[in-house]
């Protein structure tokens, strides 16, 4: 029987081996499981959200997808502990705005948003929404502008923290109509939310979610929703382009990222896993429940996005004189 020199078998079994990485490797991977960092406490958007998707990739991935909450600093523990963590695929973390926001706001950060992190995907969307006390007398936004500029200094807000995406919201309206109302930060959003409800603030920028059961009791009112188009959950509720304020669309976006340097099979493998448990009735089904509108990226769109959002809310902030407290 005719054999192949040892030598030349061996050039053979090198030359094959180096065609299987790619497409082995993905096949592999994951091979063990895949933590996920939620930068936020349990009970909120954030965690909700990463919980719901984490569960749906455990049952198609085949391995454990497992949230981790290491909530602090508005965002940045959590942001700072993925960043620095091995670029093997097997830390990912769940991000809002904050990663945007950060950079503006904090005059040190321990990680480079742009430069430690590769993009997976956006994955979803929550809008905001602008309510008043039922005491205070506009029952549309342009009664409001008309009442905050008779009134200057009278008129005061509520937010989840200085830097929030509900307290840039007011700045912006402040600043775009040159109003002078107070700012008054609270530790989180359920504080904030309290208080509007009880006419310690007279107005505040919340999402969506916490607002629908609120706003159907009657126990606020509101003026209009910061996004394109309608919520379908509060169709009567018009936008802020309706309601007569133009280019004024801020919603809390949500994205994956892992560590850069992750293999861009790893990246691509868990792009299209995420899109498809994203496309499944019963995950949409829990996401909607939720107030989460399923949302989905390239990892290139996603970059962009953080890299515009960036330049967007540095400016807000640089306007209102923001800093981290």
């Amino acid at each position: 029987m005719f054999r192949l020199p040892h030598v030349i078998c061996s050039a053979l079994a090198l030359s094959v081996w180096a065609l299987m990485p790619v497409t082995a490797f993905a096949q592999a991977y994951p091979s063990k499981s895949i933590r996920m960092i939620l930068p936020f406490p349990p009970g909120g958007p954030t965690d909700i959200t990463g919980r719901i998707i984490a569960q749906k990739l455990t049952e198609q991935l085949g391995q454990p997808v497992v949230p981790d909450n290491r909530p602090g600093a508005g965002g940045n523990i959590g942001l700072e502990l993925a960043a620095k963590a091995p670029p093997d695929g097997y830390t990912i973390v769940l991000s809002a705005p904050p990663i945007a926001i950060s950079p503006s706001l904090y005059t040190k950060l321990n990680y480079d948003p742009e430069k430690d992190f590769a993009p997976i995907t956006l994955v979803a969307e929550i809008q905001n929404i602008m309510v008043v006390h039922n005491s205070v007398p506009a029952a549309t936004l342009k009664e409001f502008l008309q009442l905050a500029r008779r009134h200057p200094g009278k008129l005061n807000f509520s937010s989840s923290g200085a830097g929030s995406t509900n307290h840039l919201a007011s700045e912006l309206l402040k600043g775009r109509y040159k109003l002078n109302m107070v700012h008054v930060p609270f530790k989180g959003s359920g504080p904030a939310l309290v208080a509007l409800m009880s006419g310690e603030v007279d107005f505040g920028t919340m999402a969506v979610p916490g607002a629908i059961p609120i706003v159907r009791a009657g126990k606020v009112r509101p003026l209009a929703v910061l996004s394109e188009g309608r919520v379908p959950a509060l169709p009567d509720v018009p936008t802020m382009k309706e309601a007569g304020v133009d280019n004024f669309v801020m919603s809390i976006w949500y994205g994956i990222l892992a560590p850069a340097g992750t293999p861009r099979d790893m990246i691509n493998r868990l792009n299209s896993e995420i899109h498809k448990a994203l496309a499944t009735s019963d995950l949409k089904g829990r996401l909607a429940a939720s107030g989460v509108e399923p949302l989905t990226s390239t990892p290139e769109h996603f970059a962009s996005l953080i890299r515009s959002e960036t330049v967007r809310y540095a400016k807000v902030i640089k306007d209102a004189g923001i800093k981290a407290q």
